[in-house]
């Protein structure tokens, strides 16, 4: 009886391990691209353990970007903003794994870099909240939104990495 409980307790926790496998949006921004640290943050993704399914190098229009920013266009720092992200280009990515969303906001750190914890990619890598070098969405509908704005459904590439047994228990 025992044993059927705990297989039970184990069917139910590895079906929302599974359940909560997610993708988010990640986007290097173009002071990330100019200071070339497109493979650090690609790395420090990876070595997480989540998988990469779709990226791209790309110059972003001001209007995909107004689409993308559209929450804060009406805030006064929007103008500025549009015009510095298409002023070079910037390496959209789509990452999937359990909890992405939420474990991606936290290895980005604080949006402003004085307020990032060392060991997250804004604490070691910028100074400047503007030159924070990354985007990450904020919760699974952003995730969802961003990664239909700027790819398309056969961009994304599903593929089952060999070293998943190795990363996920299910």
């Amino acid at each position: 009886m025992v044993i059927c409980s705990v297989l039970a307790l184990f069917s139910i926790f590895s079906k929302s391990m599974a359940e909560a496998r997610e993708r988010t949006f990640i986007m290097v921004k173009p002071d990330g691209v100019q200071r070339g640290l497109v493979g650090k943050i690609i790395k420090r993704f990876e070595a997480k353990g989540f998988k990469l399914v779709a990226l791209k190098f790309t110059w972003p229009s001001e209007d995909l970007l107004k689409k993308h920013y559209a929450d804060l266009a009406g805030r006064p720092f929007f103008p500025g903003l549009v015009k510095y992200m298409s002023s070079g280009p910037v390496v959209p990515m789509v990452w999937e794994g359990l909890n992405v969303v939420k474990t991606g906001r936290f290895m980005l750190g604080a949006t402003d870099p004085k307020d990032s914890n060392p060991g997250t990619i804004r604490g070691d890598l910028c100074i400047q909240v503007g030159r924070n070098i990354i985007h990450g969405s904020d919760s699974v509908e952003a995730a969802n939104k961003e990664i239909n704005l700027w790819f398309e459904p056969k961009e994304l590439i599903a593929w089952k990495p060999a070293s998943e047994a190795w990363i996920y228990e299910d």
